[in-house]
């Protein structure tokens, strides 16, 4: 299938389950998106677990410009704090418009369950039509010797009561930002 048709399904099913999606060109407009997102809505906090050096140093550097206090490793003595978090995901599964996020760490769970807002950063070149073009990623993680963490993300987090009544946020961020960023290569 066309990259083209990939990214119009995989958008309009996170679309549908309550994703807010964009499409941008780099990790610098990601960077920026984060703080201009927590300026917008009046928050104070970003955790940005498994980015690069580099980019935590621009993060850094942007967070200080606008205010923002970019929370440091171990989040787990923050973690009631945490107003946004940016991290990375392996995969975008177009017919649901779900993310798959495989991880050994710990401080990106942290980062991706408590957080109010979770912005996830996918390289278009990554979004598959469905779970069965995941398959080989999911059997090699299933064979690692080590414990990991794999969360399929579909929408914000939502459940419902017995009389049906839904509720966002419940068990995780309450808002899902996908970021599909157009130039990178896997």
């Amino acid at each position: 299938m066309e990259k083209k048709n990939l990214i119009q399904i995989m958008t309009e099913k996170a679309v549908a389950v309550g994703t807010i999606v964009h499409e941008i060109s780099s990790v610098s407009d990601a960077l920026q998106y984060a703080v201009d997102l927590n300026k917008e809505k009046n928050l104070k906090t970003l955790a940005c677990p498994g980015l690069d050096s580099e980019d935590q140093d621009r993060l850094l550097d942007l967070c200080n410009s606008a205010n923002l206090d970019l929370l440091e490793e171990p989040l787990r003595n923050q973690a009631s704090s945490i107003d946004t978090s940016l991290t990375w995901v392996n995969y975008g599964i177009a017919d649901t418009g779900t993310l798959m996020l495989a991880s050994d760490s710990e401080e990106i769970r942290i980062a991706t369950m408590l957080a109010k807002i979770h912005i996830a950063m996918l390289p278009v070149s990554k979004i598959r039509l469905d779970t069965g073009s995941i398959e080989a990623a999911l059997n090699d993680i299933l064979k690692k010797d080590s414990a990991s963490y794999t969360a399929f993300i579909t929408g914000p987090s939502r459940t419902a009561d017995i009389e049906r009544v839904l509720a966002i946020g419940v068990h995780g961020p309450v808002e899902l930002h996908l970021l599909l960023i157009k130039d990178m290569q896997p």
